[in-house]
């Protein structure tokens, strides 16, 4: 059967499924061929020299999604617990760190870097390791930048950022702490995507970059959404996790006090964090930090420094002109004055306005205020989605970091032990350099020199090799005395490795010790306040002014509200104002005075009582039915 192009041929005709038989055979012989149909079986042995393969079309499709599914979650949308990565961040800074485009190197072109991340290790499209690499340079998205860029990458305002071919960029200095001591063979490497490459499965990672810079990722039927953090506060919790493994939530959170994004603004409620640090899961409610203040005219004004984490500013001031433009909040001015000193969206209030309810209405209709929704789900084992709360995240980070530090000692201590191993043949040959001359004088090439070094002086391969390969200066005196002292400091570091190597106790310590360094080093305040109460729903209360008004009621039932302003005192001599326009027979029969928060009950006439507040009164004109 040939196999062509055409989709018709993938699938062999029923003539040929079927075997020769009789009429009489007939219905046995289907059976017994539509059942490996069914079953998903291979075609029978009388096809020859086909490779199609026949299969239920319900199986092949569960099969297909579930290799799909895990593709998306272990190799794109998740991050590692370990190092905090997706696959795409780590090889972008796998890649920069093999280009030498460290903290202290100068700025390559950022499409430097992508091609270097397409062309070896990741098999997706530039945009998306671009934009990947924006976000790491981006102050208002990452808490702790990685990346160190220079041109345009984006703003607040939601603008994207320049070509690749216009910025250049290079890693932050807490980058290098994530890379540090890959090369001692800290992490396990794989092939890349054709095998031509290696790269890490995990970076070492001496940082918590999980809670740091947090992160958000949609796999299939699962998602992952972790806040940032402050480093100082992670760093405090880890070290009491090492001192006391038995701690609980409350312990860590007398450290950690809740999320730090790089945008600062308010969260509240204590009682939702703990919550979502103890279950992986939650929610916080986000606001503004908006100041009001008042001119020498007596004439107010809101200013906002500070916006929620991955909030638009540029939409945000468009959505309160909307609701100006709608007559929902009432505004005198709205002016964006930011720049590079910092934030700032002034609106200037009208002369009677109430600044505190105008504020509160821009809380309930624009993304003043909004939430931020944790899931924290993470691979374990760099293949396990796993939903994690805060101690089991700083507990993998410290089990990654152990790894680490034993690994990189073993390498030590190998390199050491082999050093050591060649100094002590330089010392049999310094101590027997005659007879080792006249050996290699005596010798007809390289190889029965080598040969008869081993034999005579029951040297290894190394030592021989190392021999052969010495400098007459090595005979000199000093150089002696070289050998002999870097000989002793390697027998005094080889003893302190295998120390480390054999006491858990020393391991916890070079974590704390590197953490400290990285603490004094890269530490800084918290930006984002965090108020203990909860903040509730925003009632119509709270964006009403409480003014007084006058409530008018008429024998045909039509009702409406009035500010008193739209009357006055009448002297002597004076014109009154109308106060309601009414239809010939009806006649006003109510005129009560109250305030907006007020409530007025309503009693019918089969014995019901409703009850409403006064701001909920349609408001009219003086002329105005109701």
């Amino acid at each position: 059967m040939n196999n062509e192009n055409n989709n018709d041929d993938l699938m062999p005709d029923a003539d040929e499924l079927l075997p020769e038989a009789d009429d009489s055979q007939e219905n046995e012989n289907e059976a017994e061929v539509v059942q490996p149909i069914i079953d998903g079986l291979e075609p029978s042995d009388s096809e020859e020299n086909t490779r199609d393969v026949i299969r239920n079309i319900s199986q092949e499709m569960e099969e297909s999604y579930l290799n799909y599914a895990m593709s998306v979650i272990v190799s794109r949308a998740l991050p590692d617990v370990r190092d905090g990565l997706k696959p795409v961040h780590r090889r972008i800074l796998f890649a920069m760190n093999s280009l030498g485009l460290k903290a202290n190197a100068k700025f390559r072109k950022s499409a430097t870097v992508v091609g270097e991340v397409l062309g070896k290790y990741h098999p997706h499209g530039d945009s998306a390791v671009y934009d990947s690499m924006v976000r790491m340079a981006q102050d208002f998205a990452m808490r702790y930048q990685l990346v160190n860029g220079q041109g345009n990458f984006g703003s607040v305002d939601g603008d994207s950022a320049a070509a690749m071919r216009y910025t250049e960029a290079k890693m932050k200095q807490i980058t290098e702490e994530l890379l540090s001591d890959i090369d001692k063979n800290t992490v396990d490497f794989r092939d890349n995507y054709d095998g031509s490459q290696r790269e890490p499965v995990v970076l070492p990672a001496k940082v918590p970059q999980l809670l740091l810079n947090g992160t958000m990722g949609i796999a299939v039927a699962m998602a992952t959404s972790i806040p940032p953090h402050n480093l100082k506060e992670v760093i405090d919790a880890v070290f009491h996790l090492l001192d006391d493994p038995e701690t609980d939530i409350d312990g860590l959170m007398q450290h950690i006090k809740g999320p730090d994004f790089p945008t600062g603004a308010t969260i509240y409620d204590v009682d939702a964090i703990k919550t979502m640090y103890a279950t992986g899961r939650g929610g916080i409610i986000m606001r503004a930090k908006a100041e009001i203040v008042e001119n020498a005219k007596g004439r107010s004004s809101i200013i906002i420094s500070e916006i929620p984490y991955q909030v638009n500013k540029a939409t945000l001031v468009q959505k309160i002109a909307e609701l100006h433009r709608d007559k929902k909040v009432i505004v005198s001015d709205l002016r964006d004055e930011s720049n590079r000193e910092g934030m700032r969206i002034v609106i200037e209030l009208k002369k009677d306005s109430y600044p505190k309810k105008v504020l509160q209405q821009l809380y309930k209709l624009t993304p003043l205020q909004t939430s931020f929704n944790m899931n924290m789900i993470a691979l374990v084992d760099g293949i396990q989605p796993r939903l994690l709360n805060l101690k089991q995240v700083l507990e993998y980070f410290i089990l990654h970091r152990k790894e680490v530090i034993v690994r990189r000692t073993q390498f030590e201590l190998d390199k050491a032990e082999a050093r050591a191993h060649i100094l002590e043949g330089l010392k049999i040959a310094l101590d027997h350099i005659d007879e080792v001359i006249a050996v290699i004088r005596g010798s007809d090439d390289k190889e029965q020199a080598h040969d008869e070094l081993c034999a005579k002086f029951k040297l290894s391969t190394e030592q021989a090799k190392a021999i052969l390969e010495m400098r007459l200066q090595t005979l000199a005196g000093l150089e002696r005395k070289k050998i002999e002292d870097e000989y002793k400091e390697l027998l005094l570091l080889i003893a302190e490795l295998k120390g480390i190597l054999g006491d858990p106790l020393k391991v916890i310590q070079i974590i704390k010790d590197e953490l400290t360094l990285i603490r004094e080093k890269y530490g800084d305040e918290r930006r984002t306040e965090i108020v203990p109460h909860g903040l509730g729903k925003i009632s119509s209360l709270d964006t009403v002014p409480n003014e007084p008004m006058i409530i008018t009621l008429t024998d045909e039932n039509y009702i409406k509200r009035m500010t008193p302003d739209n009357f006055k005192t009448q002297h002597r001599g004076g014109k009154g104002v109308m106060g309601l326009t009414t239809k010939d027979e009806d006649h006003v029969k109510l005129v009560k005075f109250a305030y907006n928060h007020d409530s007025i009950l309503f009693f019918t006439n089969f014995g019901k009582c409703y009850q409403i507040n006064v701001f909920e009164i349609p408001q009219g004109s003086r002329i105005a039915k109701g």
